[in-house]
């Protein structure tokens, strides 16, 4: 049963060597085979019975919309396991029926069943590649300050300098309002220290761009302070924008890739969009780096990294990856240690 071969006794007749197998024995059971798709084709027929009383369709058409947009969740796969065993169910119990009097299901509404289990086996399988011992553990958010620009301003991007060899502006912190319907912005602060930063105190206020709606203004809660420069997503168009503090100038980089999502074409969306989140700044201990997506990559997460070239005064990318993850699908990313991640 294990592969071993079977050892029978043989006849002579007609010139030939005449002997018995047990055909039970071998690796592939055909006759078991024949029985399942027996009850296959009695399966398909109980389920044309079964559509007209309990509309199957409209049960998996939820868990359709789910496959589309790449949105399982814990609970959607949980409800859709239950719904398979409650189909289950009904089905052996009409197996009995007469298929005569049985419509055959049709074929674009089989397909519609047999698309959504295979998405479901391969997203189980997917989930098997996780390591057993992957742990996390994130705190109930703790709030260390109002927006000094006032409860009003919602959106926007804040944090401390992150480039961690800087020579200038090393202990800063900033804070950049959206202002402009919370999705545009052109001015932000900078204080010295964390203790500054804190009382709102010792505060230095730059004007990146003449208006929030002049082509060097922020576009999206993007933006990143590394080193003495404020890196950010250029207004309405595939450009990055570096604004250097010291020199009060604008240079600017257009993100490679074939139809380069902005203007809230590729957000940070899960259930809940994140306005004009198309273009994401990012620093990490090895350097910057820009998230977005393209048409060309199928509205997929695109990496590029970004290199300041201090000699000829330019902003270049340096290389790109293009990931197969749908970025309206996850609720953010950030890069460590040149490792993509991306949150749901």
């Amino acid at each position: 049963e294990a592969g071993q071969a079977q050892r029978v006794t043989g006849l002579i007749k007609d010139g030939s060597c005449q002997c018995e197998v047990n055909s039970t024995l071998w690796s592939f059971p055909a006759l078991k085979y024949e029985a399942v798709l027996q009850q296959i084709q009695t399966c398909e027929g109980s389920l044309s019975s079964l559509q007209e009383q309990e509309n199957v369709t409209a049960r998996l058409q939820p868990f359709q919309y789910l496959r589309n947009k790449g949105l399982y969740t814990v609970l959607s796969l949980r409800l859709l396991g239950q719904e398979l065993s409650q189909l289950e169910t009904d089905i052996s119990a009409h197996t009995q029926m007469n298929n005569a009097q049985k419509q055959k299901l049709s074929k674009e509404n089989m397909k519609t069943v047999k698309e959504n289990l295979r998405y479901l086996k391969n997203s189980v399988e997917s989930c098997k590649t996780i390591p057993k011992d992957f742990r996390t553990s994130i705190s109930n958010p703790v709030s260390t300050k109002v927006s000094p620009y006032g409860k009003s301003y919602i959106s926007g991007s804040w944090g401390k300098q992150a480039q961690m060899d800087s020579d200038g502006e090393k202990s800063s912190y900033w804070v950049q309002p959206l202002v402009n319907s919370h999705i545009y912005g052109n001015t932000m602060r900078v204080y010295q220290t964390y203790k500054d930063f804190m009382a709102s105190v010792n505060h230095k206020d730059v004007t990146l761009a003449p208006s929030h709606s002049h082509a060097n203004s922020v576009d999206g809660p993007s933006a990143v302070l590394y080193g003495e420069a404020l890196y950010y997503h250029c207004y309405r168009s595939a450009d990055v924008c570096r604004y250097d503090l010291k020199t009060n100038t604008v240079k600017r980089v257009t993100l490679p890739g074939t139809g380069v999502g902005f203007n809230n074409k590729f957000p940070y969306c899960y259930y809940d969009c994140r306005s004009n989140s198309d273009v994401d700044l990012e620093a990490d201990e090895t350097g910057l780096w820009a998230l977005y997506a393209t048409i060309g990559n199928h509205g997929n997460l695109v990496v590029s990294r970004l290199l300041w070239d201090n000699e000829a005064q330019t902003l270049n990318m340096s290389q790109t990856w293009e990931t197969r993850v749908f970025k309206k699908a996850v609720s953010n990313a950030f890069m460590v240690c040149g490792v993509l991640y991306a949150t749901r």
